[in-house]
C-alpha cells in the first residue's frame, strides 16, 4: 500500500513539474519575434477548442502587461469578449518544428475593425505595437518578421485605390522605428466569401512589387465563419502555416533582421 501511495506521489509531483513547465514564464527571453497586427482575423475570431489550449514549450507570447507567458489562444486581447482562434498559434509552431532550437516570441498587437488609416505612423494603434515590440526586442531578441492581415475596412474602390501607397509608408516607418529594416513582412488576402474581396485582394496580392521583402499568401480554399468576413478555427489554423510556409521559403538575408542589443 504504501509502496502505491509513493508511486502516486511521484507521478503526480513529475505531471507538476511537466505542467509548470509548460504554463510557466520562459527560462529566457525569447530570441525569434514576430509581431502580429492588423484587424480582426489577425486578432483571432476562431472559436477556440481544446488543442487550441495545449502550450508549446518553445513558443511564447507578450500578454498585456507586456510579459512573456505560455502562447494559448486567444493570443489577442484587443476584445477579450470576441477574441479567439487566430492564425498566429500555428504559425509558430510550424516556424518552430522547422528551426527545432528556436525559442519564438510572438507580440499580439492587432486590434479588430480597425482601417489602414488608423495605423498611420504615431496614431494609437501603431505607437501601442511599436511599444510592444520594444518591450520585446529590449530583452534581447530579433524580429523575424512582421505579419498583417487587415483589409476588410479598406475593400472599397477609393481606399484600394490607395492602399499599396499608404501600407508602404506604414512598413517604412515600421521598420525604421525598430531598427530591422530587413524585416520580412507577410499579408493575407481576405476571404473569398466576403462580396468586396475582390476589389482589395489584387492590391494585396500586388504589394510585394511595391514593398521591399513582402509577400502575400493565398486564402484559395479557406472558409469564414458564416458571415462572409472572418474565417473559421480550421481555416486559420491552415492560413497560420501557409503564412509559415511563405516565411520560411523567403531568402535567409531577408528572414533575418538585425538583432538589437
Amino acid at each position: 500500500m504504501h509502496l502505491r501511495l509513493r508511486c502516486l506521489v511521484l507521478v503526480l509531483a513529475w505531471c507538476f513539474t511537466a505542467f509548470s513547465r509548460l504554463t510557466s514564464a520562459p527560462t529566457e527571453s525569447p530570441r525569434e519575434l514576430f509581431l502580429l497586427i492588423g484587424q480582426s482575423n489577425m486578432a483571432g475570431r476562431g472559436v477556440v477548442e481544446d488543442q487550441d489550449k495545449v502550450p508549446h514549450p518553445r513558443i511564447f507570447m507578450l500578454n498585456a502587461s507586456k510579459a512573456w507567458v505560455p502562447a494559448v489562444d486567444p493570443l489577442h486581447f484587443d476584445k477579450p469578449k470576441m477574441a479567439g482562434v487566430g492564425l498566429g498559434s500555428s504559425f509558430a509552431r510550424t516556424v518552430a518544428a522547422a528551426e527545432p532550437t528556436a525559442i519564438i516570441g510572438l507580440i499580439p498587437a492587432a486590434v479588430g475593425g480597425t482601417s489602414l488609416d488608423q495605423w498611420v505612423p504615431d496614431g494609437e494603434l501603431y505607437t501601442q505595437a511599436v511599444e510592444r515590440a520594444k518591450a520585446a526586442l529590449s530583452q534581447g531578441g530579433r524580429l523575424r518578421a512582421i505579419l498583417w492581415h487587415q483589409g476588410e475596412s479598406d475593400s472599397q474602390p477609393d481606399k484600394a485605390a490607395t492602399y499599396a501607397a499608404r501600407f508602404n509608408r506604414l512598413i517604412s516607418r515600421l521598420r525604421t522605428d525598430l531598427g530591422c529594416p530587413a524585416a520580412p513582412v507577410i499579408v493575407g488576402e481576405l476571404s473569398h466569401a466576403r462580396s468586396t474581396s475582390g476589389v482589395l485582394n489584387p492590391v494585396l496580392r500586388n504589394l510585394p512589387n511595391s514593398v521591399a521583402r513582402c509577400t502575400c499568401v493565398a486564402s484559395d480554399g479557406l472558409t469564414d465563419k458564416g458571415d462572409g468576413t472572418h474565417f473559421d478555427s480550421p481555416s486559420l489554423r491552415e492560413f497560420g502555416r501557409r503564412y509559415a510556409r511563405a516565411f520560411l521559403s523567403m531568402p535567409a538575408t531577408a528572414s533575418a533582421a538585425s538583432i538589437t542589443p
